[in-house]
Order: structure tokens, then C-alpha cells, then sequence
């Protein structure tokens, strides 16, 4: 699956815990059970946490630093805020 396919899949998950209170909390609770059941597998040793803003709560999520130097595009990516999580490390998009 690629990242726009990712993208497209949390996107449907996002919308669906919107709507449905007892679906988001399934994924609050269940995150892994949750995921694969929309088609998105979590690999094994890979832990999910769900977490919700509020009108007085905002999460940050600060990604695991990268190795090595980050390219000119994906630095004004990064600074544009086009940031995609993917599993294992993030993406800039």
C-alpha cells in the first residue's frame, strides 16, 4: 500500500470514529484489531495509540528523528508542515 492509499484508508478510519462513537472507541481501545480490520495491518512489534484533540487538549507528535541529512525538498516539505507517519519512520510529502 502506498502513502496516498494510506492516506485514503485513515482518512475513512478518521471520518467513520467521527460518526460512530462506539467505532472510535473500538480504535481508542483496540487500535491494531481496529487498523487491520480497515486493511491496514500493523506490523508485528509495532505498538498503536490512538489519542483525541479536544477543545482544550492538542496533541504534538514529534516523529523519530530521521538518520542521515534530510534533502532541500524534503526540508521545505517538513517546513510547509507536509509531514506523513507511516509505521516504521516518517515521510515527507
Amino acid at each position: 500500500m502506498n502513502v496516498q492509499e494510506q492516506q485514503q484508508a485513515m482518512g475513512k478510519i478518521v471520518a467513520k470514529a467521527w460518526a460512530d462513537e462506539a467505532y472510535k472507541q473500538r480504535l481508542i481501545n483496540n487500535p491494531a484489531d481496529v487498523l487491520k480490520e480497515e486493511g491496514l495491518p500493523v506490523p508485528d512489534g509495532i505498538t498503536v495509540k490512538v489519542v483525541e484533540n479536544t477543545p482544550t487538549l492538542f496533541h504534538v507528535i514529534l516523529p523519530q528523528n530521521s538518520e542521515g541529512e534530510l534533502t532541500d525538498e524534503q526540508l521545505d516539505a517538513a517546513a510547509g508542515g507536509n509531514i506523513y507517519y507511516t509505521w516504521f519512520r516518517y515521510t515527507l510529502i
